[in-house]
């Protein structure tokens, strides 16, 4: 091959990876996109309807013992924030607990994706590349879902309590009073 066919090629191959990403970014318009934004109205009409200051307090109980503080907490951040505003629930607790909520909530990121896309539509690239894996073997996705969903919910209480601990023992180590 002489070397205007080369660049010919090459320049074929290269423009041909912008055409499938365009391809690509069209799917997701006209796919995901209108379902994420139909479900985040959701989202913001129920925190309205409920109302900021009831969420607000039932982020202060979910933040009064460490099973909930690690699991219902991180939980409900992700769900009405969303990725990264979710991590500002930290306002409800001690400093001695905001290194390991911080760990908690953003170990769901992930999991929470494939039942509540909108909670982190970043990651929701890693699970729909996941997902249609689960297609092509003609399985269902629901149970995917859940089971990431409530594995990351096992995950986070382990990561809180473990963070905590590890925490606690530095902040010993060091002399710091964590209050």
């Amino acid at each position: 091959m002489d070397i205007m066919g080369m660049l010919s090629h090459g320049a074929e191959h290269f423009i041909g990876v912008f055409q499938a990403g365009g391809q690509i970014f069209v799917s997701f318009v006209t796919g995901i996109l209108p379902t994420l934004i139909v479900l985040l109205t959701a989202v913001y009409a129920v925190i309205e309807l409920v109302g900021e200051q009831r969420i607000h307090g039932l982020a202060r109980v979910a933040a009064s013992n460490f099973i909930t503080r690690y699991s219902l907490l991180p939980l409900l951040a992700v769900f009405f924030l969303t990725n990264p505003m979710a991590y500002t629930f930290g306002v409800f607790l001690d400093e001695k607990h905001k290194p390991a909520f911080y760990d908690s909530a953003v170990s769901f990121s992930h999991p929470v994706t494939g039942l509540f896309p909108h909670a982190n539509s970043a990651e929701l690239f890693v699970y729909l590349g996941v997902a249609h894996g689960i297609q092509q073997l003609k399985l269902p996705l629901g149970p995917l879902a859940i089971r990431y969903f409530l594995a990351g919910l096992v995950v986070i209480l382990i990561r809180g309590i473990v963070t905590e601990r590890i925490t606690y023992f530095l902040a010993r180590r060091q002399n710091v009073n964590l209050g």
